[in-house]
């Protein structure tokens, strides 16, 4: 059964996940470390700071409680102020005594704060007698006014009597084993996502034809068996390239010997309106071996150079102005890439031949934007039709039914441009132009 909403939430948790493998596999690691910390501070302070906590307020208030009877049964000057000395020595409070003076009322309410709550149960517990509280957590000190019948006692004491230092151990343990943690994770981890990017990386200069002399194997088990079967599979693939162009030349050689003296013997035979005929087959034949050897070979052995692209679309502008083509240039400086020159060369001609057989004008744009290159040729022509635009990059397709190479070429000139294109990691579309004809924009990346 088809439910929309679930699908609506999955795609907004795709949205939210984090794209990197390095960021997933660390997620993977401190969720639930993260998880145990939040556990473990829970049970804690449930456990742990709670009891503590009531433990030494309860003490407190007891010291306080056992202080104000000592001190009710016994009114002598000097009996006091060795109770306060003792107070003082023993349990860490500093007594003063206000005789006449009284609370004001309504008596303030405890604050909020858990400690502050926890001691004002304590005092109801045990003092039993009305009382402030004036907690100051800033200046780590407590100061509590308890009313007698003649007067008010001020206690003061320092927070460290309703604190534990366990509880700042503990916090800090579990902080700095998390820090620690999660820094060595962070470190196995980009240890072990180096060797897939090196992998990702030798996949993408190798898919554009690049050489890959420096890559080695890496990283997990899994990891170098994936660049292993990649090694193996560049091994071959560059075997079978090696052996099709060692094919491709012999194929070349033989037919353009054969063709040669099929044109010699015509050339020694005359002329004749047979002989014409027969001798523009053959020049169509030895165009057509050509197209075809061409697309078949692909440029493979040539190897990339840094190339200043802007010239090298000058030069091939200039060479169609030459024959007599209208052509306007906006070509930014400066865009130098690394490209198989003599393969891109054809690439551009082959679209701007394509474009000058059916149109009167042409515009040539090129610029650089973000982390590629485009170039845009736009023509004044009849166009292609939309639902043609792929087919017309299969090789031999034709929007012309005729064999004419004079209309219309062997059918492979597309062909060679977008496999030119994609050797390059790039890609060709097609759209409508603004100027009427056929937009052809090539997507070069830097």
């Amino acid at each position: 059964m088809h439910i929309p909403v679930i699908k609506r939430g999955e795609s907004v948790i795709k949205q939210y996940l984090p794209r990197t493998l390095l960021v997933r596999a660390l997620l993977i690691v401190v969720i639930p470390l993260i998880l145990l910390q939040v556990v473990s501070a829970y049970a804690f302070y449930d456990r742990h700071w709670d009891t503590i906590s009531r433990r030494l307020a309860s003490a407190l208030a007891g010291d306080m409680a056992a202080y104000i009877e000592y001190f009710d049964r016994n009114s002598d000057p000097e009996t006091r102020a060795f109770l306060n000395e003792m107070a003082y020595r023993d349990w860490g409070l500093t007594v003063s005594w206000h005789p006449g003076f009284s609370l004001p009322r309504p008596l303030s309410e405890p604050g909020e704060s858990l400690t502050e709550q926890t001691l004002a149960q304590a005092l109801d517990d045990y003092v039993r007698r009305p009382y402030e509280i004036d907690f100051r957590p800033a200046i780590k000190k407590v100061h509590v006014d308890v009313e007698l019948s003649s007067g008010v006692l001020a206690f003061d004491t320092t927070s460290k009597r309703l604190y534990s230092t366990t509880t700042y151990i503990f916090l800090l343990w579990m902080v700095g084993t998390s820090l620690i943690l999660f820094a060595v994770a962070t470190l196995f981890m980009r240890n072990q996502v180096r060797p897939i990017r090196r992998l990702a990386d030798a996949a993408d200069r190798f898919g554009k034809g690049q050489d890959v002399p420096d890559f080695k194997l890496g990283g997990a088990t899994e990891v170098r068996l994936a660049a292993a079967a990649f090694k193996l599979m560049r091994a071959r693939i560059e075997r079978q390239m090696t052996q099709r162009t060692e094919m491709l030349a012999g194929v070349s050689h033989d037919l353009g010997t054969v063709l040669t003296r099929m044109k010699l013997q015509l050339a020694m035979l005359g002329d004749s309106p047979e002989l014409t005929a027969l001798k523009s087959d053959v020049a169509d034949m030895e165009k057509m071996v050509e197209a075809y050897l061409a697309f078949a070979r692909g440029e493979s052995a040539e190897a990339p150079e840094e190339t200043d692209l802007s010239a090298l679309i000058e030069e091939v502008a200039s060479g169609f102005r030459h024959d007599g083509t209208e052509l306007d240039l906006d070509v930014a400086k400066g865009m130098v890439v690394p490209l198989r020159q003599a393969s891109f060369k054809r690439c551009l001609m082959n679209i701007l031949a394509n474009a000058a057989r059916h149109a009167q004008h042409i515009w040539i744009a090129a610029a650089r934007h973000g982390r590629s290159i485009e170039i845009r040729i736009d023509d004044d022509g009849p166009g292609i039709p939309a639902d043609q635009r792929e087919a017309v990059f299969k090789p031999f397709f034709r929007l012309d039914p005729s064999r004419n190479l004079e209309t219309g070429g062997a059918g492979l000139g597309l062909s060679i441009a977008r496999d030119v294109m994609r050797r390059h990691g790039g890609d060709i579309v097609l759209r409508d132009s603004a100027h009427g004809g056929l937009n052809v924009t090539l997507r070069l990346p830097v």
